[in-house]
């Protein structure tokens, strides 16, 4: 493996990578900012029927789980 770095410099190497991931990961989110259904910009919302199951119902909150013990 050593022999790998011999010939590659690692210090452009990660300069590279980190470059490739970089412009990946931008490519990957405009992409998403593109498309109708996952752009959070333009429709900061999802519509009801879009939402995902159970999102807007709130959780009762069970009488045993209170923030304080009774008495306090």
């Amino acid at each position: 493996m050593h022999r790998i770095w011999l010939m590659f410099d690692p210090r452009r190497v990660l300069v590279a990578l980190t470059g490739f991931l970089a412009v990946l990961a931008l490519t990957i989110h405009f992409i998403l900012l593109s498309s109708q259904r996952y752009s959070w910009i333009e429709n900061g919302t999802l519509a009801a029927a879009q939402a995902p199951v159970g999102a807007g119902v709130a959780a009762p909150a069970a009488p045993e789980m209170a923030p304080l013990p009774p008495g306090r």
